[in-house]
């Protein structure tokens, strides 16, 4: 089953274009990190706000993804440009019992 979830969060207005260009540049870097299945950027309908949806083969790859050399610089300004923090919602394979 893979690790997957959707982490929501608000972007400051002043920083929504510099958002936008990290955001696009981490979606090229993530080819290079295996075990990573699905990595995208949405913008949601409430003004200012952003979910990303990542997909990892387990949780450990997750965890290689957050440290990177390549993508820890990128995802540290990404932070910057948060207004607040974000909320991460698990996702499931349908199969897997309530």
């Amino acid at each position: 089953m893979a690790f997957s979830f959707l982490s929501r969060f608000r972007i400051k207005s002043s920083h929504e274009a510099e958002f936008i260009a990290l955001a696009r540049q981490m979606e090229g870097l993530i080819d290079r990190e295996p075990g990573t299945l699905a990595f995208k950027f949405f913008r949601l309908e409430e003004p200012g706000m952003f979910a990303v949806y990542e997909s990892f083969v387990d949780e450990a790859a997750d965890k290689a993804h957050m440290e990177t050399e390549h993508g820890k610089p990128v995802i540290a300004k990404m932070l910057d440009c948060m207004d607040g923090s974000y909320s991460r919602e698990m996702l499931y394979d349908l199969d897997r019992a309530g």
